[in-house]
């Protein structure tokens, strides 16, 4: 019984970030996101002798991101909307009580 509850919960984390590997296309080739690689990786050197092991240099990869721009905003505009109306008319005293006695 647990480990349907733990297959669940991964399929769930593998579901989310599907939706998150999705959402990333989407964003760079609508053009939303922009990533550039500035600077390339670098293996740092590693050397090993006797029993000590010394590494040197390395260089993570840098990167330029530009996102796009979106505004949320309203403009005063003067327009005229219908709304439609609903009228309820309750029924008569009278009706009621006639339209029951002759069912």
């Amino acid at each position: 019984m647990n480990s349907k509850k733990e297959g669940e919960s991964v399929r769930a984390i593998i579901l989310v970030l599907i939706l998150a590997v999705v959402a990333l296309i989407v964003a760079i080739q609508t053009g939303f996101l922009d990533i550039r690689q500035t600077r390339g990786a670098e293996a740092p050197q590693i050397s090993a002798n006797g029993s000590a092991v010394t590494t040197t240099g390395g260089q993570a990869p840098a990167f330029e991101v530009e996102t796009g721009r979106v505004a949320v905003g309203s403009r005063p505009q003067n327009v005229t909307v219908q709304v439609p109306t609903v009228e309820v008319q309750p029924p008569q005293a009278n009706q009621a009580a006639t339209t029951n006695a002759t069912n």
